[in-house]
């Protein structure tokens, strides 16, 4: 689905309800434009609250300021008008209140983009603004003074972040992954080490081994046709519950012994539908469409464990932040935690990228959950909710475990015990 192509209205409204429900702003804090070709903005009101905007509600100001609507415009329009005129490529504005955006504004520091090799180039680059009134045309000029100077992103001093973009997806899904580095950054710097990647690491990323032979399937089975739509709801479910964002996540699932089904790469994970999804079948993948990068490490999963038929790898925030910091994660914690997870080792970061063989040789009925250092989790399972779940109890795991450091020493279920929930629900 194209979202750029929904009305302004819409795509505000849209917009909005990811961040209030996604925990990025309040009721009242927050706002969001999108500049048309005539020169109009179209923006988010004043004091109306957030979680039941409706497309009724949004604001048109007209290039001759000329407003038309049922409520004033956001008092930061001033700062979005001077965005638009300093930084004409600049199509659409985000503005949030982010609770760990805010912390590294209050401290006068900016978020680690480098943590997954993803994040810089979604956020580009990110500036910070000198603290000034709200609504104040000073505000206005010293967000838009960081954007002229190239910033995609700009920290608020003591107040939040903006980001722009060509579209508002592009604005939003800025501000939701610098959020998700910033959230991962806080929990692992509470846990010890925080390990950045550098250019080389990042630059892995960067190749085209999805790009496989097409071919063109001569029709789709009932089976194939289910699992298309358990993909769709578990990765809109797995963003609901935050074990994704927009921009990172990847599902598949084995069709039969010579095909499998895997979300493309580049989508808002979000918006994705059935069609959105890619079958691979024999090493080659579906016409015109573009597999996850990670396809060929799916691909030798399925190969050599006949037994898996799901994987899933995403970027949880609490899991991820044990994945960063090489701090052990203990699944010896509650008895679901370690008969779903059993022990989780954390791979050093690149051969998932240079050698996937390798990462696929790590699992095992013993090992179906693992952790890439300064990448993602990944699970497996016998089916897409088994992975799911994994997923799940990982991210709760991981949680309780950042939890525990607070309240007293962390007490594990003993040997004795294991080896009793072993022979009970793992023989």
């Amino acid at each position: 689905m194209r979202f750029d192509l929904q009305s302004p209205r819409n795509q505000l409204v849209q917009i909005m309800n990811r961040i209030y429900y996604g925990g990025l702003t309040t009721l009242s804090g927050g706002n969001l434009s999108i500049l048309d070709d005539d020169g109009d903005i179209w923006i988010t009101p004043s004091r109306v609250d957030k979680g039941k905007l409706t497309p009724a509600d949004i604001v048109q100001v007209g290039a001759n300021g000329q407003v038309t609507g049922l409520y004033p415009p956001s008092t930061e329009l001033p700062f979005h008008r001077a965005i638009y005129q300093r930084r004409p490529d600049i199509r659409a504005i985000v503005h949030a209140h982010a609770p760990a955006l805010v912390s590294f504004s209050v401290v006068r520091k900016i978020p680690d983009a480098n943590l997954i090799p993803q994040a810089q180039s979604v956020c580009g680059r990110v500036g910070c603004a000198p603290y000034a009134l709200p609504s104040s045309d000073l505000l206005g000029e010293n967000v838009a003074d960081l954007f002229a100077q190239g910033n995609d992103v700009v920290l608020l001093e003591n107040h939040g972040a903006a980001t722009g973009g060509a579209t508002l997806l592009e604005a939003f899904q800025r501000v939701e992954t610098l959020d998700f580095c910033a959230r991962t950054q806080i929990v692992a710097q509470a846990l010890g080490h925080v390990t950045s990647l550098t250019d080389d690491q990042i630059a892995l990323v960067d190749h085209r081994q999805h790009l496989l032979p097409e071919f063109t399937p001569r029709s789709h089975s009932s089976w194939e046709r289910d699992l298309r739509g358990q993909i769709v709801e578990f990765v809109q479910r797995a963003c609901g519950r935050r074990l994704m964002i927009s921009t990172e996540g990847v599902v598949s699932a084995r069709v039969d012994r010579d095909s499998f089904l895997i979300t493309p790469t580049g989508f808002d994970r979000p918006s994705i539908e059935h069609e959105d999804v890619v079958l691979i079948r024999q090493g080659q993948r579906e016409a015109g469409k573009n597999p996850s990068r990670s396809v060929r490490l799916h691909e030798l999963i399925y190969q050599q464990h006949p037994d898996v038929n799901c994987i899933i790898t995403a970027q949880p925030p609490y899991a991820m932040a044990y994945a960063i910091s090489g701090h052990p994660l203990d699944t010896r914690t509650i008895p679901e935690s370690y008969i779903l997870l059993l022990d989780v080792p954390n791979l050093a970061f690149g051969a998932q990228y240079t050698d996937p063989a390798a990462i696929a040789a790590v699992l095992s009925p013993q090992c179906p959950v693992l952790m890439l250092r300064n990448d993602c989790v990944l699970t497996t399972g016998a089916n897409i909710l088994q992975a799911f779940d994994r997923l799940e109890v990982l991210e709760f795991t991981a949680r309780s475990l950042f939890d525990t450091a607070s309240i007293g020493a962390l007490v594990p279920i003993c040997e004795e015990e294991i080896d009793a929930l072993t022979a009970r629900f793992l023989s």
